[in-house]
């Protein structure tokens, strides 16, 4: 039988170019080469739902999106806490894996570090959230900070292939990253991070120099074709989401994966 697969998140973190100019860039973190799953892979921040993460504390906390609201924006989610709580994994494993805090002020402002001393602060209280010491929600509360959902825009679904061990039922959002905050990835399961354009990631790929999985690759494929960041999240208002399960074959002693409209990759990592 099939592995069930997990509830999962993940965050496509995009940002203009520090030099200015067109364009836009795209976070990718690079996976510990000792993971057990897709190992030295290239991949947006992302993780598994933690229970807390559907938790009616948190729910309290959010902006701009409610559990109904959704539930009728994710397509085959099983509950309208878990439909939240998509969001709300989303933004906190993108504070736990790179730093980033995806959350308004009080007065309604996108949070940013507003001193040393806060930004010193922020990283503490990360650190305190990658141990397990501090839960999610005693920060967000003590910061007096609620959670930007309303900044997620909901971009694609993938679902792990079924003979594979382990396995992920990921919704994928798009965001514009927050001024003044720098990306620094944990040192555990990831190794590195990287911002790059969307085209010169895609050449690397060609090239053998960036190892990706196939929902990022042609994630990263997809978003070459917006030429401005605006465009690429404008993408998502008329977007229909499907869930993507693809499959692998051994074909000649190579893994093919084949997307459902028939597309065949070799010679790339197990999917998602």
């Amino acid at each position: 039988m099939p592995v069930i697969p997990k509830e999962a998140s993940t965050v496509i973190l995009l940002r203009r170019p520090p030099g200015g100019g067109g364009g836009f860039e795209v976070l990718m973190v690079r996976r510990d080469r000792k993971s057990k799953f897709v190992p030295d892979a290239y991949v947006f921040p992302g993780g598994i739902l933690d229970e807390e993460d559907s938790s009616d504390r948190l729910e309290r906390l959010c902006a701009g999106l409610t559990p109904s609201r959704a539930l009728g924006i994710l397509e085959a989610c099983p509950s309208r806490s878990i439909a939240l709580g998509s969001w709300i994994a989303a933004i906190r494993e993108t504070f736990e894996e790179v730093g980033i805090l995806l959350a308004y002020r009080s007065n309604g402002s996108l949070f940013s570090p507003a001193t040393d001393g806060e930004a010193e602060r922020l990283r503490s209280l990360r650190r305190r959230l990658v141990e397990g010491s501090l839960p999610f929600a005693d920060i967000i509360e003590q910061e007096r900070l609620t959670l930007a959902c309303d900044r997620l825009q909901y971009f694609s679904h993938w679902i792990t292939p079924e003979f594979l061990p382990l396995r992920y039922d990921v919704r994928f959002f798009l965001a514009e990253a927050p001024d003044h905050q720098e990306a620094l990835h944990d040192g555990i399961e990831l190794t590195g991070h990287v911002w790059r354009t969307p085209g010169d990631i895609l050449e690397d790929s060609r090239h053998g120099r960036f190892n990706m999985v196939l929902p990022t690759l042609l994630t990263i494929e997809d978003l070459c074709r917006y030429p401005t960041l605006e465009e690429a999240i404008l993408s998502t208002r008329n977007r229909v989401v499907e869930g993507i399960l693809t499959r692998m074959l051994e074909e000649d002693g190579v893994i093919v994966e084949y997307t459902p409209d028939g597309r065949a990759f070799r010679d790339l990592p197990p999917s998602v």
